[in-house]
């Protein structure tokens, strides 16, 4: 394998938008007009009297998912506008061949708050003649950051980016806050309730990254993540429609069958502690809800049967509540799970499902180019 440093400072095209400071966190997030006991079951829907009735129609599901997004919000705090964008301003400082693919460190601006580093990947033989499919590559809870999903520290076997990469995917790996070389400090004075909405906004501005590059295909964009990479990734597709196709490896469980505190430190959701009492029955949302808002997106969940952070049965749960609302829209074979008998981890095994999923659903043939 040859490896070739070029230091460069370049600039990608990026369109300029509205430079509105994000929303400042109120202390107590604004009562929601229509709440939900009963998280399984998504195929009810409530007027704002709390009525409920049957869901019918792709209307009443549209309604009912806008009332999950809510839910989130009401933990996660308020997405920030998207008229609130500011310039990305694209700085690339550091340029490697390896091989036939080339890693680009880079950093890009996501708000007024700083910004996020990441790295570039472009396979062998991408053109603006030819655009490929992209992949966002979203790292576990490690404080080396996005160097694992690069490949440069860390579990190979979690080096997403640069094995997507090889197979002829653009593939971007960005720093999740406050890990790698992000020095965000989780105050609220930058306009976020959480570091989850945070990690959020940042996904959203790396997919108008992507958008940006005319070697990639905007209809074919995907996201992958392992453990905090696959909630992430989850929570970050619930808001963002752009992303096509999700995958999440050993991510997440039902909240009843999970460490609920465990979700409030500062780069997690505070407001579960101190707004809903690290109670899951008070919380305004569960997973089988953001499952469904995927509807009709690929998503496929691995969650490992040994896995002793997330409760695999869970992940049962809510793939099982999800399927009613993939049946609405003709869609059930989208929505996809497997449960391998191995402890939490991303082994060549469950990567080879990966592999698969995104190739089908993202229309995309790999290559394997020499190192």
């Amino acid at each position: 394998m040859r490896h070739t440093v070029v230091i460069a400072c370049l600039l990608f095209t990026s369109p300029v938008f509205g430079q509105t400071t994000p929303p400042v966190p109120s202390e107590a997030p604004p009562r929601p007009k229509v709440t939900y006991r009963q998280h399984q079951n998504l195929m009810v829907v409530r007027n704002k009297a709390g009525d409920a009735r049957p869901v019918r129609s792709l209307k009443d599901w549209r309604i009912r998912r806008q009332h999950i997004l809510s839910g989130l919000q009401q933990v996660m705090g308020q997405l920030p506008d998207r008229e609130s964008r500011v310039p990305l301003d694209v700085r690339i400082s550091e340029t490697v061949q390896l091989g036939a693919i080339t890693r680009r460190k880079l950093t890009f601006r996501s708000d007024r708050s700083g910004r996020v580093a990441a790295y570039l990947f472009l396979p062998a033989h991408v053109t603006p003649a030819r655009r490929h499919p992209a992949i966002l590559c979203l790292q576990q809870t490690n404080r080396v950051g996005k160097l694992e999903a690069a490949g440069l520290a860390g579990n190979p076997d979690l080096a997403h980016a640069v094995h997507l990469a090889r197979r002829g995917y653009v593939t971007l790996a960005p720093d999740y806050p406050g890990f790698g070389e992000s020095t965000f400090d989780f105050s609220s004075r930058h306009g976020y309730a959480s570091g989850t909405m945070k990690a959020i906004w940042d996904n959203i501005r790396a997919v108008d990254l992507f958008t940006t590059l005319d070697r990639v295909d905007p209809a074919r964009i995907g996201v992958i993540g392992h453990s905090l990479g696959g909630h992430n990734a989850i929570f970050t597709a619930a808001f963002e429609p752009r992303i096509r196709v999700i995958i999440s490896n050993c991510g997440f469980t039902r909240f009843h069958k999970d460490d609920v505190p465990s979700w409030t430190g500062p780069r997690y959701m505070p407001r579960i502690r101190s707004h809903f009492g690290n109670n899951a029955d008070r919380l305004p949302f569960d997973f089988p809800e953001i499952i469904g808002t995927f509807a009709p997106r690929p998503f496929l969940a691995i969650a490992a049967r040994g896995d002793t952070d997330f409760d695999y049965t869970g992940v049962l749960d809510s793939v099982d509540a999800a399927r009613p609302v993939y049946g609405l829209f003709a869609a059930r074979a989208r929505l996809q799970a497997a449960y391998p008998g191995i402890g939490h981890s991303f082994p060549p095994s469950s990567r080879q499902l990966a592999d698969r999923f995104l190739d089908r659903h993202l229309k995309h043939s790999p290559h394997q180019p020499r190192n």
